[in-house]
């Protein structure tokens, strides 16, 4: 699959996992759009000057709007899922696996400023409560749920629950289910 089209391809598993919520549906499929869009800029960089006012618009609408900050750059696997959304924000030196499942009040980036480049990656089918942030260079195993409220800043094991300030074990799967 061409690097280029990858956004449009992974929506198709975004709009499956957004399925009964207008709102996701609407984040996830501007999302890639503007993902898809701004693949041009390194390439195609006269067709990518025409993109520019969706980037705008999307930018305007997405974050100002509806309150969720997914620059067009980021990582993200598919199968994204934005419950509410409301004050989300993750950083686009992220990197996420697919079937993610984020609520809203969610933070996932850097602990500061200094660290700008040091932020989570956030393995497949992980879920995460309201009002979670994920701080700094950490990573986030297969399958984790991370519970509300939480302050991560140290590596999730797979299968594992996690919660608290800052965030500690609280339950992890000997199945794997």
């Amino acid at each position: 699959m061409s690097g280029l089209m990858q956004p449009l391809v992974f929506l198709r598993e975004d709009l499956k996992a957004s399925k009964g919520s207008p709102k996701s549906l609407m984040i996830v499929t501007l999302f890639r759009l503007a993902a898809f869009m701004a693949g041009f800029r390194k390439n195609y960089f006269l067709l990518w000057i025409f993109f520019i006012p969706f980037l705008i618009c999307y930018r305007f609408f997405v974050e100002w709007i509806l309150g969720v900050e997914i620059p067009q750059k980021c990582q993200i696997g598919p199968g994204l899922r934005v419950e509410h959304g409301q004050g989300s924000v993750i950083n686009n030196q992220s990197v996420i696996g697919s079937h993610l499942r984020i609520r809203h009040g969610v933070t996932i980036g850097n602990q500061t400023a200094a660290d700008a480049d040091k932020c989570p990656r956030i393995g497949d089918h992980v879920d995460i409560g309201c009002n979670a942030s994920i701080l700094g260079d950490i990573t986030v195993g297969d399958y984790a749920v991370i519970a509300a409220g939480a302050v991560v800043v140290k590596d999730v094991p797979p299968h594992s629950v996690v919660g608290g300030v800052p965030a500690h074990i609280i339950h992890v799967s000997d199945s794997g289910s």
